[in-house]
């Protein structure tokens, strides 16, 4: 289980000295990756991927800037770029901008590292969420991932993971995050076909399992 987690510490007042505490905590709890505000970068994580955000958490940034935001975040150690689409162009029907920005950040870090693609699921119409993993697999990205955990709308949940999941079929991964609290909600969304998880709460998840 600890290593399908992205342990995460995305909280505006994050100190240095938290991020410190996280990554002791991921590496004791042996966690795959921890996911930090790209401010907080460089860090040291010995044994540990390092993710960080790009347009994060609204989406509305101009391409150009997610794409110069993930690249100098690869430029100090990141080795994953989760980034947040431009979520009204999804609610218009706009794929084809979802698709532009996409490219942009795509080329910004080249296969320097691993990207993920955050498209707010809550707030999208199945159809909708259908239609932006289609486009996320055909603008080169490694993953879709539920939410940034930030949106009104909600977080992960086992019909949108479920609905991912079979779009990608496997071509794509698919990460859970927002809201998953317990290990019941852990492995739900886990059965449903998340490949990844994003907690903040990673303990007290693991906590809930055999070891």
């Amino acid at each position: 289980m600890a290593a399908l987690i992205d342990h995460t510490l995305l909280a505006p007042e994050a100190t240095p000295a938290d991020v410190a505490a996280t990554v002791d905590e991921a590496r004791a709890l042996g966690v795959f990756a921890v996911c930090l505000s790209p401010s907080m970068l460089p860090v040291r994580a010995p044994g540990l991927a390092v993710a960080t955000v790009a347009g994060f958490p609204s989406g509305k940034h101009h391409a150009l800037v997610k794409g110069a935001e993930a690249r100098l975040a690869i430029e100090q150690g990141a080795d994953e770029v989760d980034m947040v689409i431009d979520v009204g162009a999804a609610v218009a029907g706009d794929y084809d901008a979802v698709l532009a920005e996409i490219i942009t950040v795509r080329e910004a870090i080249g296969d320097r590292a691993l990207l993920k693609v955050i498209i707010e699921s809550a707030a999208l119409p199945d159809a909708a969420i259908v239609a932006v993993c289609h486009t996320a697999r055909r603008a080169g990205a490694d993953f879709v991932k539920t939410s940034t955990g930030f949106h009104p709308a909600g977080g992960a949940s086992v019909h949108a993971v479920r609905l991912m999941a079979e779009t990608v079929n496997g071509k794509l991964g698919v990460k859970a995050s927002g809201g998953i609290r317990t290990a019941a909600a852990a492995a739900e969304l886990i059965a449903a076909g998340a490949t990844r998880l994003g907690l903040s709460r990673s303990r007290e998840v693991l906590a809930g399992f055999p070891e």
